[in-house]
């Protein structure tokens, strides 16, 4: 039988747990609301902004001279994977599901014959997958985000891209990242960004599609090339921004279920816990009386 002392003094760390895991999950319920605005407001944006490179480039047909943003620079040995993941857990399964997903896509690219270079973007995966891929790891870039994502990091990250791609470290970028839909699901989400490869068309933007009518011609000045090589860079940006914020909300949704889980399993062992200290307890003063009784009649 348990001791009083023992499950008292566990009882009282459980519930100190729980105010911890309750406090957590109200910060992470405050900067979800902010976050998800975020992502929410910035999705149009980014879509729009894919949608019309879309239409550019499909304009140029393969014509030669196409920037390599767009077309590629004919190879597709080596690739870059850019794993979004948190610099903190306590958040679920948001941080394995990007590692499994980003070794997964590393294998199959390797069983191919392909080289593979990885860039982590937040501490977590990083940390699970450095011994695995020390050699395939280039750096990791912590301390995103930590008073709400903003445009300058995403565009300190998508520099460096651009600027390994240019010194032809690589040849093919895919970011790997939680596209954020609710509090309790978070979508992973591989994404190829250079060559630039629009979204599929799914059967809603068919729809949409479909009710706008036929496509507008349009005049380009200057041409669809000078476009191309201004907007290219800054799709990448608003790309990597966007999915900066999709994976700061699936970040803030994911800890909040999983401190709300964390709370509500800390009640219940409290509740089990205090059940059975206080069956021990009178068992234990049932056991006094018994030999204070006996005692007395054998006087």
């Amino acid at each position: 039988m348990a001791n009083l002392k023992d499950l008292k003094v566990r009882i009282t760390s459980v519930q100190s747990t729980k105010k911890i895991t309750s406090a957590m999950k109200m910060v992470a319920a405050a900067k979800l609301r902010r976050a998800q605005e975020s992502a929410e407001a910035a999705r149009p944006f980014a879509e729009r902004m894919e949608r019309m490179l879309g239409s550019l480039a499909a304009s140029l047909g393969g014509v030669d001279g196409a920037p390599e943003l767009l077309a590629g620079n004919g190879k597709d040995q080596t690739h870059l994977l850019v794993a979004f993941t948190a610099d903190r857990g306590l958040c679920g399964g948001f941080n394995g599901s990007i590692v499994r997903q980003t070794r997964k896509m590393a294998h199959k690219l390797k069983a191919d014959g392909k080289a593979v270079k990885i860039l982590f973007v937040g501490r977590k995966a990083h940390d699970v997958m450095k011994r695995e891929f020390a050699n395939e790891t280039i750096d990791v870039v912590i301390g995103i985000g930590k008073k709400g994502v903003e445009f300058h990091e995403a565009a300190g990250v998508a520099d460096r891209i651009t600027t390994m791609f240019e010194a032809r470290e690589f040849d093919v970028c895919t970011i790997v990242f939680n596209r954020f839909q609710s509090a309790m699901t978070q979508i992973v989400t591989p994404q190829q960004l250079i060559p630039f490869s629009p979204a599929v068309v799914g059967d809603e933007d068919e729809e949409a599609a479909a009710v706008e009518g036929p496509k507008s011609v349009y005049i380009f000045e200057p041409d669809e090339e000078e476009i191309l090589a201004d907007l290219l860079p800054r799709n990448l940006g608003m790309q990597i921004f966007q999915a900066m914020l999709e994976s700061s909300a699936s970040e803030h949704g994911a800890r909040m279920s999983a401190m709300d889980s964390a709370s509500r399993n800390a009640g219940d062992m409290i509740d089990s816990l205090t059940m059975t200290y206080n069956r021990t307890r009178q068992a234990v003063i049932t056991k006094e009386l018994i030999e204070i009784i006996s005692g007395a009649e054998a006087l």
